[in-house]
């Protein structure tokens, strides 16, 4: 299995922190989440949202990434799914990020310079999921944004909330393909 770690330096760490580092592993069920720079409320408008999703479903089809649940706010979007080969990653968001960048600041009355660069030289946030108990919680995470923010109390009622695969399905699927990552720590569970 491929796979391959990233980083802005080589250093594993500044200050005793570790650094930030991206993830490039086949086979593999990813958490994906960025905000606009100053938590700008970019999408806003739906016709925003509209260039969003289009963006969205069209590189995540042409770069073989499997949405299974997605939700998009006005300043931010989260994303969980299944991505083949790792190595994909980084073109994808790259051309997601840049081309809405450009598009929905062509709709904003003053442009967002470095549109999705909220924290430092972070554009976004990716995680290998370890296991089915943390991709239940990260689907439940994703699928119940609109009322985390207040929107809805019942996602199906947001239209920016896509559930492309029922997380039973997801789950079974990623369990047979060995699409999780055991074994790594991880702080949330105590590990």
């Amino acid at each position: 299995m491929h796979f391959r770690k990233s980083s802005i330096s080589r250093s594993a760490e500044r200050d005793g922190v570790h650094r930030f580092e991206h993830w490039y592993r086949d086979n593999t069920v990813y958490f994906i989440t960025a905000r606009v720079r100053g938590r700008q409320n970019a999408f806003a408008t739906e016709e925003a949202k509209a260039v969003f999703w289009d963006r969205f479903n069209h590189y995540t089809n042409e770069f073989g990434f499997t949405p299974w649940v997605t939700s998009l706010l006005d300043n931010h979007y989260h994303a969980e799914g299944y991505l083949r080969i790792g190595e994909n990653l980084g073109p994808m968001i790259r051309r997601i990020h840049g081309s809405v960048a450009k598009l929905v600041n062509d709709l904003l009355p003053m442009r967002i310079p470095k549109f999705w660069c909220d924290t430092g030289r972070q554009g976004y946030f990716d995680g290998c999921l370890r296991d089915e108990r943390q991709g239940r919680r990260t689907f439940r995470y994703v699928h119940t944004q609109c009322r985390r923010h207040l929107i809805c109390d019942d996602p199906k009622d947001y239209p920016h909330t896509h559930v492309n695969i029922d997380v039973d399905r997801a789950i079974k699927r990623a369990l047979q393909l060995k699409a999780f990552m055991p074994g790594v720590p991880y702080k949330r569970y105590g590990e």
